[in-house]
C-alpha cells in the first residue's frame, strides 16, 4: 500500500500537492494508524488547495464551521470512513450525485466515494480510517480532478480547432488545416512553397500566412511552436536543414507582421522523420513538405522556455 500511495500522491496528478506538502508529512501520516479529525482537515485542506493555517486545530475549525466535517466531530477524535468521506467531497468540491447534492452528508459522501472509485475494496462507513487509507483516497480524487481539468482542457482546445477552421475556409486558405495536438492546436500548412532552393516563403505562401497572423493575433498569451518537415528527398543532413530554415522563415515573417516576439517563437526542423504521407507519389511528397504552427497549452510553453 505505501508505494501505492506515493505513486498516487507524486506521479498520478498531486504536482500540486507535492509543492505544497513536505514528504516529511506524507511519510508521518502513513504511519499512522488511525487519522484524527484535525489531521485529515489540515492536510485535505492543503491537498484541495484551500489552505488556511499549518495548525491542524485552526484546519478543523474551518472545516467545521463550513459543514465539512459532521456536526459532532471533534479535533481528537478518531476520524470515520463515512465523515472524512464528507470532508474529501467538500474540501475538493466534488459535485456528487442526486443524494448527496440533496443531503451532503456523511453518508451519501461515502456512497459517492465508493461510486467514483476513491474507496475501494471491502469497506464500512463506520471505520477508522488509517493514514495511508486516508492519503490514497487523497491521490485518488487528485487523480480524478487532473483527469477532469484535462477533458476540459481538450473540449476548449476541440472548439479553437474548429473556430480556426472555419475561419480559414471562409478566408478560402488551401492546403491548410487546424487540429488538436498533444500539445496544443497545430496548423498544418501542407505543400508548402519556397522560392527555388531557398528558404525564402512565396508570396501566396505569405498570404496563407498572413491569414494565419491574424487567427493567432486573436489567441494572446500562448507561445508558438514552429516545426519544418520536408519531403525524403536529398540527404539526411540536407532535409533537417531545409526543413528547420524554412520553419524560421515561416517564424520571422510572423514577428515581423507583430504577432509574437521571438523569444515567444520555439523553432525546430525534423526533416522527412515524420512523414504523414507516403513518399512514393508526387500527391504524397506534397503533403510531407509542410509547416506546422502549433499554438502551445500554457503548460507547453513554460516548459519549453525552462
Amino acid at each position: 500500500m505505501r508505494i501505492t500511495v506515493l505513486l498516487l500522491l507524486f506521479c498520478a496528478g498531486a504536482g500540486l500537492l507535492a509543492a505544497q506538502t513536505t514528504a516529511a508529512e506524507i511519510e508521518t501520516l502513513l504511519d499512522v494508524p488511525a487519522v484524527t479529525y484535525a489531521q485529515a482537515a489540515r492536510f485535505a485542506l492543503e491537498a484541495s488547495d484551500v489552505t488556511v493555517t499549518k495548525n491542524h486545530d485552526e484546519a478543523f475549525k474551518y472545516a467545521a464551521d463550513r459543514d465539512w466535517l459532521p456536526k459532532t466531530a471533534m479535533p481528537g477524535e478518531t476520524a470515520q470512513l463515512n465523515g472524512v468521506s464528507l470532508l474529501l467531497m467538500k474540501s475538493f468540491n466534488l459535485k456528487g450525485g442526486l443524494f448527496y447534492s440533496m443531503a451532503k452528508n456523511p453518508h451519501y459522501a461515502y456512497r459517492e466515494l465508493v461510486y467514483l472509485g476513491v474507496i475501494q475494496g471491502r469497506t464500512d462507513p463506520q471505520m477508522v480510517v488509517s493514514g495511508d487509507d486516508f492519503l490514497y483516497m487523497v491521490g485518488r480524487i487528485l487523480s480524478l480532478k487532473e483527469a477532469e481539468e484535462h477533458k476540459r482542457l481538450l473540449k476548449e482546445e476541440e472548439r479553437l480547432a474548429r473556430e480556426i477552421n472555419e475561419q480559414l475556409a471562409a478566408q478560402h486558405v488551401a492546403d491548410t488545416r487546424a487540429t488538436v495536438t498533444s500539445e496544443g492546436v497545430t496548423i498544418s500548412l501542407s505543400n508548402i512553397q519556397f522560392m527555388a532552393n531557398s528558404a525564402e516563403l512565396m508570396e501566396s505562401e505569405r498570404a496563407k500566412i498572413r491569414e494565419i497572423a491574424r487567427i493567432v493575433e486573436n489567441i494572446p498569451e500562448r507561445n508558438l511552436l514552429i516545426v519544418g518537415h520536408t519531403a525524403l528527398a536529398g540527404t539526411w543532413d540536407e532535409q533537417q536543414r531545409t526543413s528547420r530554415e524554412r520553419a524560421q522563415a515561416v517564424a520571422n515573417y510572423l514577428v515581423s507582421l507583430g504577432v509574437r516576439t521571438a523569444r515567444e517563437i520555439t523553432v525546430l526542423g525534423y526533416g522527412a522523420d515524420r512523414p504523414i504521407a507516403g513518399n512514393d507519389t508526387e500527391e504524397g511528397m506534397a503533403q510531407n513538405r509542410r509547416v506546422e504552427i502549433t499554438i502551445l497549452y500554457s503548460e507547453s510553453a513554460s516548459r519549453r522556455g525552462q
